[in-house]
């Protein structure tokens, strides 16, 4: 059996201060050469042990430390090769059938060394690992909203190869890489303010942080906020999606041709979401909303989130809402989350209350079903409503970063999904039939998703503990 065995060369050189990397190829008792592999390194990134190049983690990396991992990793990638040189040469040599020259091992170094750079080797070396993520954004029919998740990670990977200065490439993802960007995941806004980079402008000193250098590039738009447990599994899975993809595993947008056979998510577990107790208003107090004296731009968003209440739709579905999908009394739709994949009309007939509200904006000449601002204002104005109104109950919250259960006010955690989650829950609470408020709601029959949103309050306790009677 053929072996390759590494070393690090005692002498360094006088000028860089490197040591040579030694190789001996053995087979057996019969074979046994040495060369000189021509690669050098700091002894200080060599494990002897284990005879390989020991390359640094640094949390963040100025452009000195960049620029020795990039060193460490070509010297790596430079190894790699030559080792698969060398026994793919002994292959075609006979594979030690035939007796071999004692300068054998020099020669096949030498042939390695002075290999031509082809294109062909070029583009391999260079994988497009990020065309592949445009294709796939590009080529799969998403929903808008999924589609802006996806350039959203494409945006995270582009940071994390800044982060680390190594480029992302299929064949180099492991299981310890997903771990890596995991955990970049978790720490990433403690990064922000970290000097990346400094420069003498006229004597003056300028510094560039992480936050600067990755808004410069276009890879950040706003402040780096804490990322919660559910939203980094919510980014993992479709990165797990993507390698699926380019494995040719999607059943819907399948490849012709895979672009890699490697799958580092058969060793890695995409940490699961986690949920607590769903809170939502009571009728009595989205009354109390609707009836409360309110001036603009409260009295107006006020009115959307109530209509919301009552049709209980998702905000990117309200959003694009016109006219033409009230038919008969009714609201008809299609979910814009699932319009691509398993699109169906969703039919909730109008209460009073969303009958009345349409009434009051029916001579609204915009182009949507109501004058709205942004989601992002919608949302802070619910919170300003509830508290304006008085609903300011204590309700169990999930801390989306610590997972810790804790109390806060529902007026502080309320934003447009609780209006649909103010719809299902309290329909529940009268039906509990989850199918049939699915039917309302968007969910298909038997959707795990759908738990999410019922709550088992004390009164249906009591209905329970009743039946015992």
């Amino acid at each position: 059996m053929a072996t390759i065995s590494l070393s690090l060369s005692a002498k360094a050189d006088k000028t860089t201060g490197k040591s040579e990397i030694l190789i001996r190829f053995v087979v057996g008792s019969r074979i046994n050469q040495r060369g000189k592999s021509n690669i050098f390194i700091d002894a200080q990134y060599w494990n002897a042990k284990e005879g390989r190049i020991v390359i640094p983690r640094f949390r963040l990396m100025n452009d000195e430390q960049k620029q020795l991992v990039s060193e460490l990793t070509s010297a790596e990638t430079q190894l790699a090769n030559l080792s698969k040189h060398i026994m793919e040469s002994f292959q075609s040599a006979g594979a030690g059938k035939t007796e071999l020259p004692k300068d054998w091992l020099k020669t096949t170094i030498n042939e390695f060394i002075n290999l031509p750079s082809t294109e062909e080797e070029t583009e391999v070396e260079q994988h497009p690992f990020f065309e592949a993520f445009s294709t796939y954004i590009n080529g799969k029919k998403f929903a808008p909203n999924r589609k802006k998740g996806y350039v959203v990670l494409e945006r995270i990977l582009h940071r994390y190869e800044l982060h680390t200065g190594k480029s992302i490439t299929f064949e180099g993802l492991t299981a310890d890489t997903l771990r890596d960007f995991e955990n970049f995941l978790k720490e990433e806004h403690t990064y922000a303010d970290t000097v990346m980079k400094t420069e003498y402008i006229d004597g003056e000193k300028k510094e560039y942080t992480y936050f600067d250098i990755c808004k410069e590039e276009g890879l950040i738009k706003r402040k780096m906020e804490p990322r919660g447990g559910n939203a980094i599994s919510d980014l993992m899975r479709r990165f797990r999606a993507f390698v699926r993809w380019a494995n040719g595993l999607d059943k819907e947008y399948k490849l012709v041709v895979p672009v890699t056979q490697n799958n580092p998510f058969n060793a890695y577990a995409v940490p699961k979401e986690i949920y607590g107790t769903p809170y939502y208003i009571t009728i009595d107090e989205r009354n109390q909303i609707y009836n409360a004296q309110l001036y603009e731009p409260l009295a107006t968003q006020r009115d959307i989130f109530v209509f919301q209440c009552c049709i209980g739709c998702r905000v990117s579905d309200l959003w694009d809402m016109t006219k033409k999908n009230i038919v008969n009394g009714a609201v008809d739709y299609i979910a814009d989350k699932t319009k691509d994949e398993n699109p169906r009309t969703i039919h909730v007939p109008l209460n009073k209350q969303a009958s009345e509200i349409l009434e009051k904006y029916k001579d609204y000449q915009g182009e949507r079903l109501f004058p709205f601002t942004t989601q992002q204002q919608y949302n802070e104005d619910i919170k300003k409503i509830m508290e304006t109104v008085g609903i300011t109950r204590l309700v169990t919250v999930l801390n989306p970063t610590t997972r810790e259960e804790e109390k806060r006010p529902i007026s502080e955690v309320a934003s447009s999904h609780m209006g649909r989650r103010t719809f299902i829950g309290n329909l529940y609470k009268k039906v509990k039939d989850p199918n049939l408020i699915g039917s309302l709601s968007g969910h298909v029959e038997g959707s795990r998703a759908f738990v999410r949103y019922r709550d088992i309050d004390e009164d249906m306790k009591k209905e329970l503990v009743s039946l015992l009677d």
